[in-house]
């Protein structure tokens, strides 16, 4: 991830909870007062978005301390401490909220990839996610891809181009689009097309694609359009693709999977911040 703006991210999304204050941890705690407190895994997954912990107190309050017990792709089992933070109790409390659903959200998205990645049990194939992020944490949501095992598709419309099926019938053809596209772009853009057919699997093939996608296809198809493409030509499947049916695609010589459900439906990570005050322990989780 790139730190700076991970910061960024950070003070932005802390001031969206915190406002002007939090009324409530201000108002019962003197800043004397000092807690330990511990990240606890309340099921089983694989972590993500650790450095956050670090990042989010730090701005808070420097001095505050944090030690990860795991690192990044790691899987963590019920009840394992993920990390421990002492400090200030009202900057521990004040951070917990937006530090748990980031890491949670992350970790969700790493444990569904790697569920994926093991589903499909295909070392030739990997597991790709998409542009079907929320917006505002897509560097995050592609984060948490890689950590599960999985690798990105392009971050956003700028670094790729992508023709789909709108934009080949706005064009008139697959021909007519990749010809415009590389055109206008130099030679360190790739430029793939998103195909349905056999014959639009040639047409991509003709007109000098990089990267070909089969949409919403099964498995035999994909296999059957693969056989299609020279050396050369990356392919990659999309649509249709569940958790499900995924290791159906298996052996079908793809090249790439994409899934958009790593992302955009993902069930977070159940985890919690606990804080200890001399024998007493607080869970926070709400």
């Amino acid at each position: 991830m790139n730190i700076l703006k991970l910061r960024k991210m950070l003070q932005e999304f802390l001031l969206e909870d915190i406002g002007e204050r939090d009324l409530t941890s201000q108002s019962i705690f003197p800043l004397e007062q000092t807690s330990q407190g511990v990240f606890i895994a309340k099921e089983n997954g694989i972590i993500s978005g650790l450095s956050i912990i670090k990042e989010a107190y730090h701005l808070l309050d420097p001095t505050i301390q944090v030690e990860l017990r795991f690192s990044d792709g790691d899987r963590v089992l019920t009840g394992d401490t993920i990390a421990t933070v002492s400090g200030p109790t009202r900057h521990l409390l004040t951070g917990e909220r937006v530090i748990l659903n980031l890491i949670q959200r992350m970790s969700g998205i790493a444990t569904m990839t790697n569920k994926c990645v093991e589903a499909l049990n295909d070392p030739s194939i990997s597991i790709c996610d998409t542009r079907k992020t929320i917006p505002g944490l897509r560097m995050l949501d592609k984060y948490a891809v890689v950590t599960g095992g999985g690798k990105n598709h392009r971050f956003g419309l700028y670094d790729g181009v992508m023709i789909k099926d709108n934009h080949i019938a706005y064009c008139g053809s697959i021909t007519k689009a990749v010809k415009a596209a590389r055109e206008k772009l130099g030679h360190m853009v790739k430029i793939e097309v998103e195909t349905e057919c056999a014959e639009e699997v040639m047409e991509a093939v003709e007109a000098g694609a990089d990267v070909i996608m089969f949409d919403n296809r099964s498995p035999q198809e994909v296999k059957e359009f693969t056989q299609l493409v020279p050396n050369g030509i990356i392919t990659e499947a999309s649509g249709g693709i569940t958790l499900a049916n995924l290791a159906s695609y298996s052996g079908t010589g793809v090249q790439n999977i994409s899934l958009g459900f790593l992302t955009h439906s993902v069930k977070a990570l159940d985890i919690s911040l606990q804080v200890k005050e001399g024998d007493k322990k607080v869970v926070i989780n709400q």
